[in-house]
């Protein structure tokens, strides 16, 4: 059987789509769509996918253990966008149900299961991640940069950050690319010189979308971690699940790097570029890389620390560092190059520096 996104519930349907279900019921703005629950994973998709027509959707995984109050699993399975077609439909589920067993996932131990959730494609021209406040008179937090979320949640760009209280206060990063659907193609493209440096969203939409975080908060009963994009002037709530772990709270504007995860850590700096630098990473390293993709999140369980060139405060991979208690510098442009592999490095992922 097939369950419409409205209907959805986490004992059913996984934490993803049983969150999204619930702010659908409130009236809150979800991109509608259907959910394979964990108990048929043979349903017949074909009809319903028809139904959609040529129309591009999202397809993502939500699992049991997924968007959890304990563990975000941030990354850790597959979801695909701009998918088209019935048959390709078909093969994104089957490989969303299969991320279930892949080695970045296996170290979510005990009984999961994998629902799967269809959804309609949004174009953002802009997208993020909020956190909401965890305590009364805490400011609501917001990451934005053009295009679709995955460069804001994969890391692979730096964003502005907006911090929400009785004032707006902001950060405003140079964003040097962006990802966009082309057909049924994601592809990554070089942002105009005249945007990098503009703001991704004015103060007064800032605002919006605190007051959203905060009726968001409200149906799920807690501090929640949102990814949400706008699309033709319409902003869209993509995700809500709960913040398992606070950043560290934004400093003076002057540090080497952001700060992304609690903590102080010494060790020996290992620089990865890449899958191939995989291999040459020791327990207790300080990773020192471009960015972090989600299927490098083995090295987070060995690792002392990271540091990146580009990636926000709530971007997976810190997410992911601050759930394993392990510090995290974000943003040193060039980092690469100007530390030498093998030196040893102090890094503080409360104020973030790096010595």
């Amino acid at each position: 059987m097939i369950v419409p996104l409205r209907a959805a519930v986490a004992v059913t349907c996984g934490g993803k789509a049983g969150a999204l279900g619930a702010l659908l019921r409130a009236g809150l703005p979800v991109p509608d769509g259907f959910v394979v629950p964990f108990a048929d994973p043979g349903a017949e998709l074909r009809p319903a996918v028809e139904e959609l027509g040529d129309a591009p959707v999202a397809v993502r995984s939500s699992a049991s253990d997924e968007d959890t109050a304990h563990a975000s699993a941030a990354g850790q399975y597959e979801s695909f966008l701009a998918v088209r077609g019935a048959d390709a439909v078909i093969e994104a589920v089957r490989a969303c149900r299969a991320s279930l067993f892949a080695p970045r996932a296996l170290d979510h131990q005990g009984d999961r299961a994998m629902a799967v959730l269809i959804q309609r494609h949004v174009d953002a021209d802009v997208s993020g991640v909020m956190f909401t406040p965890a305590d009364p008179g805490d400011p609501t937090r917001i990451e934005a940069s053009w295009g679709l979320g995955p460069s804001v949640v994969g890391g692979t760009v730096t964003p502005d950050t907006y911090l929400v209280a009785e004032a707006v206060t902001r950060t405003i990063a140079r964003k040097r690319t962006r990802l966009d659907r082309r057909g049924g193609e994601l592809v990554t493209s070089g942002v105009p010189l005249g945007a990098r440096d503009r703001p991704a969203i004015d103060d007064a939409t800032a605002r919006a979308l605190a007051g959203l975080g905060g009726m968001i908060a409200a149906v799920r009963g807690g501090p929640q971690d949102v990814e949400w994009a706008i699309a033709g002037g319409r902003t869209w709530i993509l995700q809500a699940r709960p913040i398992t772990a606070a950043p560290p709270p934004l400093t003076s504007a002057a540090l080497n790097g952001m700060p992304g995860s609690h903590g102080v850590a010494t060790g020996t700096a290992r620089i990865v570029r890449g899958p191939d630098d995989f291999a040459r990473v020791r327990p207790g390293d300080i990773l020192i890389c471009p960015f972090t993709d989600p299927a490098w999140t083995p090295l987070l369980r060995i690792a002392a620390g990271v540091v990146t060139e580009t990636g926000g405060v709530l971007s997976h991979a810190a997410i992911v560092a601050r759930e394993r208690g392990i510090p995290a510098v974000l943003g040193i442009q060039d980092v690469t190059n100007t530390l030498h592999d093998g030196a040893t490095i102090t890094i503080d992922g409360t104020t973030g520096t790096v010595t």
